[in-house]
């Protein structure tokens, strides 16, 4: 009956519908690619023949192609409830007989509205859905989960256009959206029905809370196309198009608490499947070279919302602060890869230096116990270089000894006839400071005359009280955020209270419930130069990784001083 190729001939029937009530009608449409002789349709057992069969015939030539295709209609009222079978149909094409395949429908009772009586928006809520599938709804805190939305489309319809009215913002979650590089129609089934679906938004979801948590609702304005039953002058369907509004609905997920029984010391949210390891690139060396020790943390899980231990030196090492990397990647199974703290290390002794074992603790949920990981002790070999006081100390101690002697006449008389001498009074009238204090003003006439032009140079300098206004105004903005560096967590409140009160008193605007594309938007028509406003938006967008991500003191020290910077150039242009 159906072929593969072109110049197959092809004899199929299609059903409007596999089930529907017992009010309702039935289109059943033969259609073929070439014209035959002879139709014969089947009997229509457990149906009544309403109309048909109308004749309709379609013929075009694209790209040098013909395409052909003639069809009987008819329209089927059912008699009875129940299970009944569409038997085969023949037509002789080209001197041979075809067959169509057989198909079974289902009557049931009568419906509430007979599709005859539906309009475009009924047949538009009964075949599109937009649908969230969850990964998982009873996750551990910090354990990853994926969202997917899926747009279900019936065959009965077709979908033109969509946009998205509403985005969730996920409260109480880290997330990450993993991009849609394109939108391909899938084959699937919902509710027990075949339907094409497909893939609008993929997100994964770190939750931060535990207790029950809300996923908001996805919301588009989709455009459809639905069938109307009838067809045009040259036998084409006709649709009827409408604008529905579709929403994946609030979905609710109970984060679990992670369990405090057996919980380590010394576990700070890590939670996943992790190797760890403390590694140093040379483990012998002379004093003043340096060297590096890596701590690292790598496998699947939160890799971005913890902290990496610190590693603990004996005092004779010299070790700058760190240097943290990260290679994370992020995909539908989660966070995967490895983060790093990367330490400087400098001997200044000759000797050997053990670097005692670090813990790392994480918590699986796969097996929902904690693990503890342990690194080697290292001993690090100074060969040459000064020996440390310690190692010298009975030698500095026996050679700094001095030895006391007693003078022969350890206390002595009080004497009975000093030596004593009279002491001239002095005058000051007449005198060389009386006479230094009388020209000290001639004197300090050049000075007041050198001063004076200084201070009209300065007053004349608008650009320069300009620039040294900026600065001070971005002192006093800063100043809090500069008593809270090396405090992560104050330090970056601190920084982003500063710029927003900055917008507030420049602009005499509120920014509590500005987002960045809308102060993006108020700057450029202060025509602010465009890399000044990047570096602020840059620095709102650190304030905001703060709170999930480690920074160092070197970055807050970065942080602040290009803070410092952006307030003092942009209040120069406003």
């Amino acid at each position: 009956m159906m072929a593969q190729d072109n110049d197959a001939v092809t004899f199929e029937m299609k059903l409007s519908k596999p089930k529907l009530g017992l009010n309702e009608r039935l289109r059943v449409d033969f259609v073929m690619n070439r014209d035959g002789d002879n139709f014969n349709p089947p009997d229509f057992s457990g149906f009544k023949v309403i109309m048909g069969p109308s004749q309709s015939i379609s013929s075009s030539w694209i790209n040098g192609v013909r395409s052909y295709s003639k069809s009987y209609s008819y329209t089927l009222s059912p008699t009875a409830k129940g299970k009944f079978t569409i038997k085969q149909a023949t037509i002789v094409i080209g001197g041979e007989t075809y067959k169509s395949l057989a198909s079974e429908v289902e009557v049931t009772a009568a419906v509430d509205k007979p599709s005859d009586q539906m309009t475009a928006d009924d047949v538009a809520d009964e075949n599109l859905h937009l649908v969230a599938e969850i990964s998982k709804t009873d996750p551990f805190l910090n354990e990853a989960i994926t969202v997917i939305y899926k747009l279900y489309v019936s065959p009965n319809i077709s979908v033109s256009n969509y946009q998205p009215l509403d985005n969730p913002t996920y409260n109480n979650f880290w997330s990450q959206d993993i991009k849609v590089s394109a939108l391909s129609a899938q084959n699937g089934t919902y509710k027990g029905k075949p339907y094409r679906y497909v893939i609008l938004k993929r997100v994964v979801l770190y939750p931060q809370k535990s207790g029950e948590l809300d996923i908001e609702p996805l919301s588009l304005d989709v455009t459809v196309d639905v069938p109307t039953g009838r067809r045009d002058f040259f036998g084409q369907r006709m649709y009827a198009q409408t604008n529905k509004t579709v929403s994946a609905g609030n979905r609710t997920i109970n984060v679990k608490p992670l369990p405090l029984a057996n919980q380590p010391s010394d576990f700070n949210g890590a939670v996943g499947d992790f190797d760890f390891a403390v590694t140093t690139s040379k483990k012998s060396l002379n004093a003043t070279e340096s060297l590096q020790a890596i701590v690292e943390v790598n496998g699947k899980g939160n890799l971005k919302l913890f902290k990496l231990p610190e590693l603990e030196l004996p005092s004779a090492l010299e070790v700058y602060e760190p240097e943290f990397t990260e290679g994370v990647r992020t995909t539908l199974a989660g966070m995967q890869g490895k983060v790093s703290n990367q330490y400087t290390i400098v001997p200044s002794f000759r000797g050997k230096y053990p670097i005692a074992p670090l813990s790392f603790s994480f918590f699986n949920p796969t097996t929902e116990k904690y693990t503890t990981l342990t690194s080697d002790e290292i001993v690090i070999n100074v060969l040459e270089g000064p020996l440390s006081a310690d190692s010298n100390s009975a030698t500095s101690t026996n050679s700094a000894k001095q030895s006391v002697v007693a003078s022969k006449n350890q206390f002595n008389f009080i004497k009975l006839t000093p030596n004593l001498t009279s002491k001239s009074v002095s005058y000051f009238f007449g005198s060389t400071s009386f006479y230094l204090w009388l020209l000290c003003p001639l004197l300090l006439i050049p000075f007041a005359i050198i001063f004076r032009k200084k201070r009209d140079a300065l007053a004349g300098d608008l650009a320069g009280n300009k620039i040294r206004r900026a600065n001070k105004l971005a002192r006093k903005y800063l100043s809090a955020a500069k008593k809270q560096l090396g405090n992560k967590d104050s330090f970056y409140v601190a920084l982003e209270r500063a710029l927003h009160n900055y917008l507030k008193a420049k602009l005499k605007i509120e920014t509590s419930d500005f987002s960045k594309d809308k102060i993006v938007e108020l700057l450029n028509k202060k025509e602010i130069e465009t890399n000044t406003i990047q570096g602020f938006i840059a620095l709102l967008e650190n304030c905001e990784a703060a709170r999930y991500s480690p920074f160092s003191d070197v970055q807050m020290q970065a942080d602040y001083e290009t803070a410092s910077e952006v307030i003092s150039q942009m209040d120069k242009q406003l």
